[in-house]
């Protein structure tokens, strides 16, 4: 907190406790003072308006508000010891605030990465406010940093960026990044910016591959016969093929088998999966075993189950991050997410500094398909699962 200053990325693992420490933070920078034995509050007269800019599902649980308990900050103005205003809302809805001056701004879980709609909001924010940035993973190449180095006057644009430090290689058709320039300017520029949270994990996570059957027969038939087998239709695209493919590897009865011999030993467990069809399979799979089953997706958001045997399904889109559980020790990856930042934010929701668990059990189920084997060198790699160029390679380059 005291190597923290305006324009800072606080960068700290899953569940380091990145959101205290911001709002310490802003209550130090507005005079305010607290220990165990004594709190001073933040100067009335000049304490600045604080706005969160969360995921829709912080702000939907409340999870900030938990927060600011010990600083005595609150959403609610009438009850409020201060007359500032405190807005917690999500990205989505970042256009909302580009006229807001003079507040603190925290982005919790960063999404300012290329050029799009929230990152030219971030901009006209981040020139006429106070802000710092919360990530638990800032940047994998110098080109993710681009909006924050902007933001901080080091550049003028992005324009100004990719004619210092960027060489595109010029022999494929896309822009892609030949090389860098001056890499060590930008290590300089990066850490006068990046604040990191060091903290020693007492949990140890044991990460177990369990392979599953597939049917080979319907997976090669697909690649010959290049139709939807739902509707008979031609494959048309790369999402299609690949997805088609998933469906054939994730429906196998052997993987089934194999969840339910995982849940008798680990009774209580959170099962992240991708498709609603998994969806479907695992409501009917889990419901008929009795277990206690809620959800957490684009169409239930239900609280985390209690008692002795439970299953908790989350899709990774919607649960990936901001919400946590201390109440188990095991997440079964019924299929694997073709990216390795989701994959990580999701292993997350259990390694919490507050767990009463020492060693935490992961399943990854997959199967030795080429599609799942693709997917699991992409994440080894910490690299996107790319669909097209899987489809490329597989599919369409003999259609």
């Amino acid at each position: 907190m005291k190597r923290l200053k305006n324009g800072n990325i606080l960068c700290g693992g899953v569940g380091s406790g990145k959101s205290r420490t911001a709002l310490a933070y802003y209550f130090k920078e507005q005079d305010g003072y607290f220990d165990e034995n004594k709190y001073e509050p933040m100067d009335y007269c000049k304490v600045k308006d604080l706005y969160i800019i969360t995921t829709a599902r912080k702000r939907d649980t409340l999870e900030w508000e938990s927060e600011m308990v010990p600083f005595l900050i609150t959403t609610h103005k009438e009850e409020s010891l201060y007359s500032h205003n405190v807005v917690v809302d999500s990205w989505n809805n970042i256009q909302k605030y580009v006229d807001v001056k003079g507040a603190f701004f925290i982005f919790d879980e960063q999404r300012v990465v290329g050029s799009g709609a929230w990152v030219k909001a971030f901009y006209k924010i981040t020139d006429k406010n106070n802000w710092i940035l919360l990530s638990a993973t800032p940047g994998d190449t110098w080109q993710d940093y681009i909006p924050v180095f902007v933001a901080n006057k080091f550049f003028k644009n992005k324009t100004e960026f990719i004619r210092n430090h960027i060489v595109y290689n010029h022999r494929v058709k896309f822009p892609k990044v030949d090389r860098y320039l001056e890499t060590g300017k930008l290590i300089k520029l990066r850490n006068s910016i990046l604040v990191t949270m060091d903290f020693k994990r007492h949990t140890v996570s044991h990460h177990e591959d369990v392979y599953v059957k597939y049917n080979i027969q319907d997976y090669k038939d697909l690649i010959r016969n290049r139709k939807n087998p739902a509707t008979g239709e031609p494959i048309k695209s790369a999402s299609e093929f690949c997805y088609e493919l998933r469906r054939i590897v994730n429906t196998d009865i052997s993987r089934q088998i194999v969840l339910m011999e995982i849940l008798e030993k680990h009774p209580k467990a959170i099962i992240f999966y991708n498709f609603d069809y998994e969806l479907e399979l695992l409501r009917q799979l889990c419901g008929s075993s009795g277990l206690n089953v809620a959800e957490w997706n684009g169409h239930n958001h239900q609280p985390i189950p209690t008692g002795e045997s439970w299953v908790y399904l989350v899709q990774y889109t919607a649960g990936a991050e901001g919400w946590n559980c201390i109440t188990t020790d095991t997440i079964i990856f019924y299929s694997e997410n073709y990216s390795y930042k989701i994959m990580e934010q999701s292993a997350g929701r259990i390694d919490r500094m507050t767990t009463p668990f020492t060693d935490l059990y992961y399943y990854h189920l997959k199967s030795r398909s080429g599609i799942e084997l693709a997917i699991a060198k992409s994440l080894r790699e910490k690299k996107e699962f790319n669909q097209s160029a899987f489809a490329k390679k597989h599919y369409f380059q003999n259609n």
